[in-house]
């Protein structure tokens, strides 16, 4: 039975084609997590309103850092000035490893890189409507370091505690439901 143009010729003969196709990695070998290092203080003290996925300007040895998970962006917050976006406040560890001839800054300024009209929208946003941008979380993607900032409005101190009554009151349903 010749191997139609829809069906792979390991779907028509099974017993020939009894293996792993080539080329394909394994789905069972660990994956390291996308996710480098997230801003939860930013969750809790804004009301998140619009993503935007940036990348970053990095120097080497940052991005081995970034590999080995040693990124913070507790402290981080986003500036934009002259039409572009810069990271202030990330913490990125230098390495022990690091070379000898590069004087590692953790903290040093990095360029945000967004299309023009993602830029625009963080501009109006900040400018006009009153929104603070601050970065969410960062990730790789594609083998580049990402990082997702967001438009933001402050939270009141009553919106803290609504936060906090209703994950509390998901935590006991939650509870109450595996006790049946």
């Amino acid at each position: 039975m010749p191997a139609s143009p829809d069906k792979p010729l390991s779907a028509t003969h099974p017993l020939l084609y009894n293996r792993r196709p080539m080329g394909k990695a394994n789905k069972k070998a660990k994956a390291p997590s996308a996710t480098i290092a997230q801003n939860r203080k930013a969750r809790h003290e804004y009301h998140l309103e619009e993503h935007f996925e940036a990348g970053l300007v990095l120097e080497g040895w940052e991005v081995k850092s970034l590999r080995a998970g040693k990124g913070n962006l507790t402290e981080a917050y986003v500036l934009l000035k002259n039409g572009e976006a810069f990271l202030f406040g990330a913490r990125f560890e230098p390495l022990n490893t690091a070379s000898t001839h590069v004087n590692p800054d953790p903290t040093r300024t990095r360029k945000l890189l967004l299309h023009r009209r993602e830029l625009g929208r963080v501009f109006g946003g900040v400018q006009k409507d009153g929104f603070t941008c601050v970065p969410v979380s960062l990730y790789w993607k594609k083998g580049f370091a990402k990082c997702d900032i967001a438009l933001a409005k402050g939270k009141q101190k009553f919106d803290k505690r609504a936060t906090e009554k209703e994950r509390d009151w998901n935590r006991q349903k939650q509870r109450i439901l595996r006790q049946r």
